[in-house]
C-alpha cells in the first residue's frame, strides 16, 4: 500500500469525538519528522477532535515523546530543577501523602516522562530503560472511592468504575499542561471487557479492560442551560494548596467526579509547607484557541471553592461541600455512556489529547482478574506544565 504524502485525519466511528491520524510516508513512522504544514494539521486536530490516536508507535523513545509533547506549547519554560524538569505534576507527584504517589515511576533519562502500568518489569524489558526492575500499580478505585465495588462485583461480574475524572495538572504553583501524550507499550488485549454501572440510573457502559475514558469539555458546556452557562462563564475555581494531599484522607463519589464531603480533608496547617501566592484560581470555562469554543474544565475532586461574579458586580462564594454539589450536577450528564470516548488500547497506540479541552479517567481492575493473576501493562505518559494560563474569552 502506498503511504500518503501528507498527514491524514479520520474521525473515530460511532464515537462522540476523537480521530485517528495516519502519518505521511516521508515521516518513516516518526511524528517528530512531520513538516511544518503537517504538524500544524496535527496541532489543529488535537484542538478540534480533542483526542488523537496514532498507531504503531511502540518504539517511540521517551526523548522523542517529550520533544513531541513540547511542540504543542511554545510557552513551556526550560527545565530548571534536576529531577523535575517541568513534568506537569511537579515534585508533589511522589509525596508520601499524595493520592498520586503510587501512579508509576519516572524515566530516569527523561524525567518529564512517567512509566505507568501494572506488574513487575525487569531491566531492559520494552518500555523499561531504567536499568533495574520496576514495579507498577494500576490505579484502582478500590483505594480511592468512598464505597468501592465488592470483590464479587469486580472478579465475577467484571465491573469497574471511572477512577477519577481529572485534568492533568498539579493545580498548585504550576499551570495546566496543554497536551498530554500517552503511549501504550504493553497492554492487556482489548477483547477482555468490563462494565461500568451508573448508580444513579440504569445506564451501563461496556468497555475494554483498562480503557482510558474521556469526555469533551465543549460538549459538557454546550449541554448546560443558559443559566448554568452564565454561572460557569463568570465563575473562578479556587484549588487548595497541594490538592492531591488535601483530599488524600477523603473518598471519591462512585462516578469519580468529586469527593464525598465528610470533613476528612487534611487541614491546611497539617500540610507540607505552602505559599499563598502559589494557590491556583482558574476559570471554570477555558476557551479553545483554535475553535474558539468554550470548554467546561473543572477538576471536581480537587476543587476548594467557587467564586462567581454576579450581574451587580458582587462575588458569591460556594464553600467546599456546596461547590462539589454544584460541579457534580454540571458534569454528571457529560459522562453518560453516549458522551464518553472509551479508548480500547492496542500495543503501540500513541494518544495525544487536548488536556485543556477534555477530562479523562483511568478505568479497569487489573489485579487478580485473570485466573487470579494480574494483567501486565506498561505505558509512557508525558505532560509538561505550561507557561500561560488558560483563559475564558467572553
Amino acid at each position: 500500500m502506498t503511504q500518503a504524502s501528507k498527514l491524514e485525519i479520520t474521525p473515530l466511528e460511532d464515537q462522540p469525538f476523537g480521530c485517528l491520524v495516519s502519518l505521511p510516508g516521508y515521516c518513516d513512522n516518526d511524528p517528530l519528522k512531520l513538516n511544518e504544514e503537517d504538524f500544524k494539521t496535527l496541532f489543529n486536530a488535537v484542538h478540534t477532535h480533542l483526542v488523537v490516536v496514532v498507531k504503531d508507535q511502540a518504539k517511540l523513545s521517551p526523548k522523542s515523546q517529550y520533544e513531541l509533547t513540547k511542540m504543542f506549547d511554545p510557552t513551556i519554560p526550560e527545565p530548571k530543577q534536576e529531577g523535575f524538569a517541568g513534568y506537569g505534576h511537579g515534585k508533589e507527584f511522589r509525596h508520601e501523602q499524595s493520592v498520586l504517589r503510587k501512579d508509576g515511576t519516572t524515566v530516569k533519562s527523561q524525567p518529564q516522562v512517567q512509566i505507568l502500568g501494572q506488574g513487575t518489569f525487569e531491566a531492559n524489558e520494552p518500555g523499561n530503560e531504567n536499568g533495574e526492575a520496576i514495579s507498577l500499580t494500576h490505579p484502582s478505585h478500590t483505594t480511592f472511592h468512598h464505597t468501592p465495588l465488592s470483590e464479587d462485583e469486580i472478579k465475577n461480574q467484571h465491573k469497574t468504575r471511572f477512577y477519577r475524572w481529572h485534568i492533568d495538572s498539579a493545580l498548585y504553583d504550576l499551570l495546566p499542561p496543554v497536551v498530554t501524550t500517552l503511549l501504550g507499550i504493553k497492554v492487556p488485549p482489548a477483547t477482555e471487557m468490563q462494565t461500568i454501572s451508573y448508580e444513579d440510573s440504569d445506564e451501563e457502559l461496556k468497555l475494554a479492560l483498562g480503557a482510558t475514558c474521556f469526555f469533551s469539555g465543549q460538549q459538557a458546556f454546550d449541554r448546560l442551560s443558559e443559566e448554568e452557562k452564565q454561572f460557569a462563564l463568570n465563575t473562578t475555581v479556587e484549588y487548595p494548596p497541594h490538592p492531591y494531599i488535601f483530599i488524600s484522607p477523603a473518598g471519591a463519589t462512585s462516578d469519580g467526579i468529586t469527593m464525598v464531603s465528610e470533613g476528612k480533608e487534611l487541614a491546611f496547617d497539617k500540610m507540607p509547607e505552602w505559599e499563598p501566592e502559589k494557590i491556583k484560581r482558574l476559570p471554570m470555562v477555558w476557551t479553545n484557541p483554535v475553535t474558539h469554543k468554550h470548554h467546561l474544565q473543572v477538576h471536581g475532586c480537587c476543587l476548594y471553592k467557587l467564586h462567581t461574579k454576579c450581574p451587580d458586580g458582587s462575588i458569591k462564594t460556594l464553600g467546599l461541600e456546596d461547590a462539589r454539589k454544584k460541579v457534580h450536577s454540571m458534569i454528571r450528564p457529560a459522562i453518560s455512556p453516549s458522551r464518553v470516548l472509551a479508548h480500547a488500547w492496542s500495543e503501540g497506540d500513541l494518544v495525544l489529547f487536548y488536556n485543556r479541552g477534555v477530562l479523562h479517567s483511568v478505568t479497569g481492575e487489573l489485579k487478580g482478574v485473570k485466573n487470579g493473576n494480574d494483567e501486565k501493562r506498561l505505558m509512557h505518559q508525558c505532560n509538561i506544565a505550561s507557561g500561560i494560563e488558560p483563559v475564558v474569552v467572553q
